[in-house]
């Protein structure tokens, strides 16, 4: 595998270039989000102001995206959060990273501004930036419509809608239309529309070199098998099919996270229940054997009638348990809204909840919300407000920044029921459930990130924990051995970003182990490289993005749990009585990590993963 290319953008000067990316600093960082944090690292962009023409903008496939290895369709899209203020990042499925890789480019580098709207057209090595005036305002699904009709139905579009025009601090990049997949954490579509930037349209006809076709085609057919089979329930119910064990286990976010448990509500607002109701088709995204994706009709709301893409379990949580709606067409209705208006469903649900609370106990009043009354499960207000959310307006505008700033803002008890880890609202997995969560909540680098270790998996045996080389007993509400799981997890998690792989995998257990991972790599690349190599490029790039927050004065003071979760007894459910020991299992995380006391990288550590220079 010789170097990459990836084009770079400029928007104030309408200029565009191709550069070229070292396969030393691939094998060393791998792609996707590795390889944009070394790039932005380098580049020193965390100086930059979040909204401001400096902030770059990479779109950076996978180092296997786009290849027949399974659920290899990631692209990650990384830039300093405006929400969060510190590392952004967030990763799409569906088809637009492998139409990206078959362009022959890798990813995108967008700097600067422009001046009036404008999107962006790659077709094989040509690039230019075009006119999008007549698309601004549209929706997402409007915006996809309309740049397929003009480019051709095989083009793949990512797109911001309203949200991220009016730069609203929880929206997100969409991809896939009606079929929406979305990078929707860490405010990025408000970076591009602040760069004026609606869309990226890409379309390619080159084909994607294999090192090894034959020796990848044979161990993919032997993998296939074992993934359908451990995964059948994603494939017939989706990831809202999981919504009642979590329950069950104490896990789900209900009401705000104060309540314990919620059976009757989850039976009702579950993937087995949409499979009763609302579903109309599977939906798979490039290359998956799983097809976990649903495609369901509304019954409620302002697209009555329509299909689209079905609520996932975050969103089925979020915009159900979370505010005790037990209306599991709102919840389509409300997921429907989002991606529509380009918003991340799990920090919109998040606010709500907050807002919902805050009314409850006098903090918020009608003067406050134009005279709407918020309580918790009534659907009519939900929809209303994502959609002022969504067009930033109202008492929109208020919540559209986010639990942080609004709280801030508020003052007093509001900050009591703030459910966010710098900056980022809590994805709905409870860290009361199983405390490797609440280490990996703590320092995951984007915030409050369940996907960054998924130690809950791996607590369940979900996923194999020997395959890593873990025996250790352990207790789901213990401290014992719990730092070494968030820490070896999120070494691997961080390898499924960079490789552009979707993180079901792991359902394979043993089965996509580091060891088969690296296999696929030599058969894709050519490159000699071993389970253990697989793992410690993990572990470097999760420490590059330490250090890219640590130059923004991420230190042990930021690495905490909220008050909601750190301190308070559900009381009911199988979590109750659980209160995570956060500040022991720390002390056994920095040791294993080789950081300071004071949750620095050491300078030792730093050279040992080729980070020193």
């Amino acid at each position: 595998m010789a170097s990459a290319k990836v084009l770079e953008v400029d928007l104030n000067s309408r200029s565009i270039c191709t550069r070229e990316i070292s396969e030393e600093l691939q094998m060393k960082h791998l792609g996707g989000s590795g390889l944009a944090a070394r790039l932005l690292y380098d580049e020193g962009a965390y100086k930059a102001d979040p909204l401001g023409p400096d902030n770059a903008l990479i779109f950076m496939n996978g180092l296997l995206t786009g290849t027949p290895v399974p659920c290899a369709c990631k692209t990650s899209i990384c830039a300093k959060s405006p929400l969060t203020g510190i590392w952004g990042e967030a990763t799409m499925g569906g088809f637009f990273g492998a139409e990206l890789k078959k362009t022959g480019y890798e990813g995108i580098i967008i700097h600067g501004s422009a001046k009036a709207p404008l999107y962006l057209l790659v077709e094989d090595d040509r690039a230019e930036l075009k006119d999008a005036s007549d698309l601004w305002g549209l929706d997402v699904y409007e915006t996809c419509d309309r740049l397929c009709k003009r480019h051709g139905d095989k083009c793949q579009v990512a797109c911001i809608g309203p949200a991220g025009e009016r730069k609203v601090l929880i929206s997100g990049i969409m991809t896939g239309g009606n079929q929406t997949r979305a990078a929707g954490r860490t405010g990025l579509g408000a970076v591009m529309g602040s760069k004026r930037l609606k869309a990226v349209v890409v379309r390619g006809t080159l084909q994607v070199p294999i090192k090894d076709r034959e020796k990848l085609s044979a161990s993919i057919r032997e993998f296939t098998p074992i993934v359908r089979t451990n995964a059948k329930g994603l494939t017939d119910f989706g990831t809202a099919g999981g919504l009642m064990g979590v329950e069950a286990n104490g896990d789900l976010s209900i009401r705000n996270w104060s309540l314990g448990s919620w059976e009757e509500g989850a039976a009702k607002t579950c993937g087995q229940k949409i499979a009763e109701t609302v579903f109309v088709s599977h939906y798979g995204c490039f290359a998956c054997p799983i097809r976990c994706g649903k495609d369901v009709r509304l019954e409620v709301g302002p697209h009555t009638g329509t299909v689209c893409h079905g609520p996932e379990y975050e969103t089925c949580d979020g915009f159900g348990a979370n505010l005790l709606n037990e209306d599991l067409n709102v919840i389509c209705a409300a997921n429907d809204l989002c991606n529509r208006l380009g918003l991340d469903t799990i920090s919109t649900a998040g606010v709500i909840g907050w807002a919902m609370e805050c009314y409850e106990n006098g903090l918020i009043t009608k003067e406050d919300t134009g005279g709407m009354e918020i309580h918790w499960g009534d659907g009519e207000v939900i929809l209303k407000l994502v959609e002022l959310i969504g067009h930033d307006a109202g008492f929109g505008a208020f919540l559209s920044q986010g639990v942080r700033r609004a709280s801030s803002q508020l003052g007093g008890l509001a900050k009591e029921f703030a459910v966010e880890t710098k900056g980022l609202e809590y994805a709905y997995h409870d860290p009361r459930a199983f405390t490797s969560m609440a280490v990996n909540y703590a320092t995951a680098n984007r915030g409050a990130c369940h996907l960054e270790a998924l130690g809950y998996f791996a607590e369940q045996g979900v996923f194999t924990l020997s395959t890593l080389g873990f025996d250790k007993p352990f207790e789901r509400h213990g401290v014992e051995n719990k730092a070494e799981i968030a820490y070896l997890m999120q070494n691997f998690m961080e390898t499924f970003n960079n490789l552009g792989l979707c993180k079901f995998l792991i359902r394979a257990k043993d089965a996509a182990g580091p060891n088969v991972i690296a296999g696929w790599i030599t058969s894709v690349t050519g490159w000699e490289i071993s389970g253990d190599d697989l793992m410690k490029a993990g572990e470097r790039n999760f420490n590059l993005k330490r250090m890219y927050n640590y130059m923004l004065g991420i230190t042990r003071k930021d690495d905490v749990l909220p008050p909601r979760l750190g301190v308070h007894d559900k009381k009911t459910g199988a979590a109750a009585g659980s209160i995570p020991h956060l500040g022991r299992m720390l002390v056994d995380y920095y040791a294993l990590r080789g950081w300071t006391a004071e949750g620095v990288p050491s300078q030792g550590k730093l050279e040992e993963l080729g980070l020193s220079e």
